[in-house]
């Protein structure tokens, strides 16, 4: 029976997401709508990384280009190719393409970091595994994985302005790091009046698989 992939969960967020670009650029599409402790994290891991870094769900390209301020040899990849498109023309110098984390173009081992933040929200629990192990392919053993997600008291959807979102604890999203192969070095939260509780983990890829 032929599948129509249109239903399929990563169609589904690349054509909401598609539908919506120019107003995600116009409000989180540039460094100015991020927040600074944000900044501060993940500037301080990428002074960990040696190697190529890939922001994995890339958007318009502030974090990559962030990134590459930071000294980073940094590229992107997102699903939504009008993102890729933007990024492109906003930063030229960088390397952006249209990519899935399910099978992403980089050999195994070759990376020394992957960002992924907010890029896992729209994954549904069951599926998680699978760029997880993804990141866990592509990142070196000893490299760097850095995950901003939207925490809460348990797993579970909530209504994302795209399409539908998941909230993790950072106790089951530690847990889904580790059994992918990582090491969890720390976590951090962040609440504020009139926004979703943040998250944030950064981990080791292990030296065994």
């Amino acid at each position: 029976m032929e599948t129509n992939t249109s239903t399929q969960p990563g169609a589904i967020v690349r054509e909401s997401y598609s539908a919506r670009s120019q107003e995600y650029v116009d409000l989180f599409g540039s460094m100015t709508s991020t927040h600074p402790s944000d900044r501060a994290l993940v500037s301080s891991w990428a002074a960990t990384l040696t190697g190529p870094v890939l922001d994995a769900g890339c958007g318009p390209g502030q974090w990559t280009d962030f990134l590459a301020e930071c000294g980073s040899a940094v590229s992107g990849i997102d699903l939504v190719p009008e993102f890729v498109e933007r990024a492109r023309l906003q930063y030229p110098s960088l390397l952006f393409d249209v990519g899935s984390f399910e099978a992403l173009d980089a050999a195994t081992d070759s990376l020394g970091g992957v960002l992924s933040w907010y890029t896992l929200i729209h994954h549904r629990p069951q599926d998680i595994q699978t760029p997880l192990a993804e990141f866990a392919r592509v990142i070196r053993p000893g490299g760097g994985l850095l995950v901003g997600f939207f925490e809460g008291e348990v797993v579970g959807p909530f209504d994302h302005a795209a399409t539908t979102g998941y909230r993790w604890p950072v106790a089951e999203l530690s847990g889904e790091l580790v059994a992918a192969g990582f090491e969890v070095i720390e976590a951090h939260t962040r609440t504020a009046v009139g926004a979703r509780p943040h998250g944030a983990i950064t981990a080791r890829r292990q030296s065994t698989r």
